[in-house]
């Protein structure tokens, strides 16, 4: 956990994501970053950091939430912006993108 925000690792997310158990999950990232490399498609909600204070409203309260980004510093902020709004579910995918390439899938392009 790094400063006070929740995370989960990838090998706990890829084992959720496996067993069906899908937490909603919040790209934080930029298009042109996720057309380099993104997680297997399980319903992300693309949501830039830059506009998370005026879209935060379309996530659901009562859901696990994952975000993430490419090595988990944005995502991090976004996760203690949402906890700050009494999104108690919200947890930050530790090390990204990156983390996820290195431990999950290596095909990933790392960037």
């Amino acid at each position: 956990m790094s400063a006070g925000v929740p995370e989960i690792h990838v090998l706990d997310l890829k084992a959720r994501l496996d067993e069906g158990d899908a937490p909603v999950m919040v790209d934080v990232r930029e298009a042109f970053e996720r057309a380099i490399a993104d997680l297997p498609e399980s319903g992300q909600r693309h949501m830039p950091m830059a506009a998370v204070p005026q879209r935060f409203h379309e996530l659901p309260r009562d859901a696990d939430i994952v975000v993430y980004c490419r090595s988990g510093a944005r995502s991090a902020s976004v996760v203690q912006f949402l906890q700050a709004q009494g999104f108690e579910g919200a947890v930050n995918l530790a090390g990204g993108v990156l983390a996820w390439q290195e431990d999950v899938d290596p095909t990933l392009t790392r960037y």
